[in-house]
């Protein structure tokens, strides 16, 4: 765990807020969120391995295709990176994806610092958005996560676009992209929708009558959606990390 005191946490509460600037000016919350949950997503819970440590920055790793485009957001952070050195690669991309959700009008996400960079590439491990069911939550339980995770989480698709050349895949899920809402669920349950993209993945939602649960309960009520989806985010944010209390002085 990286050392964490007060000096530490006044360049995080920093590199909050150059971070809240560059994504306002970009308008680049939907990548930043994905390099969140790709470097998180390579967890495995048994072996103990991935996880949110910052090593998506290796070459290795960023060059796998299911990373296509994801060196936009790396550069962005490198940005933020240069004015707060002492702020680790695994805290920076886990603080640009809460605060991309906090910007465009998502829920507040307790951020907890203190990731140690890895000094390895992990293997690549993240779910298809070709695949079903079945395929999500092989890849979601593998990570330690539930069936209602994997649903909130998806609901990480109000924001963003899909981008042929980095899915194969080309579209917005909703039709305010950069607004972060509950307006994901309500296109699924409404079927096809003329200019809207639904990925398999997506549609798995509605298929499987367990996911399906939750997608209706967070159609409903987007205060709902918010809550879950925080707690839920913020257990992705910290796959692989051990939180401790910090002892500043």
């Amino acid at each position: 765990m990286a050392a964490v005191n007060n000096e530490y946490l006044k360049e995080i509460e920093g590199a909050r807020c150059d971070l809240s600037d560059l994504i306002n000016r970009k308008n680049c919350a939907p990548i930043m969120l994905r390099l969140a949950f790709h470097d998180a997503g390579n967890f495995d819970a048994k072996t103990k391995t991935g996880g949110a440590n910052g090593s998506i920055r290796f070459p290795v790793e960023l060059a796998n295709p299911a990373n296509n485009g994801i060196k936009v957001a790396l550069d962005f952070c490198d940005e933020v990176k240069n004015k707060h050195p002492t702020v680790t690669f695994a805290d920076l991309y886990q603080l640009a994806g809460v605060v991309a959700v906090e910007v465009t009008g998502g829920p507040n996400i307790d951020f907890v610092p203190g990731r140690t960079d890895s000094t390895i590439p992990d293997a690549v491990r993240l779910p298809n958005p070709n695949g079903g069911s079945e395929h999500l939550r092989e890849n979601f339980y593998r990570m330690g996560l539930s069936d209602k995770d994997i649903v909130a989480l998806s609901g990480s698709h109000t924001l963003g676009r899909a981008h042929k050349e980095r899915s194969g895949f080309e579209g917005p899920f909703t039709k305010e992209p950069l607004k972060f809402d509950n307006s994901y669920f309500r296109e699924l349950l409404k079927g096809e929708t003329e200019g809207l993209l639904k990925l398999p993945s997506d549609k798995a939602l509605v298929e499987d009558h367990e996911f399906k649960k939750y997608v209706q309960r967070y159609a409903k009520c987007e205060e709902t959606f918010f809550k879950e989806y925080a707690e839920s985010h913020k257990k992705m944010s910290e796959l692989g990390f051990t939180t401790k209390k910090c002892c500043c002085h």
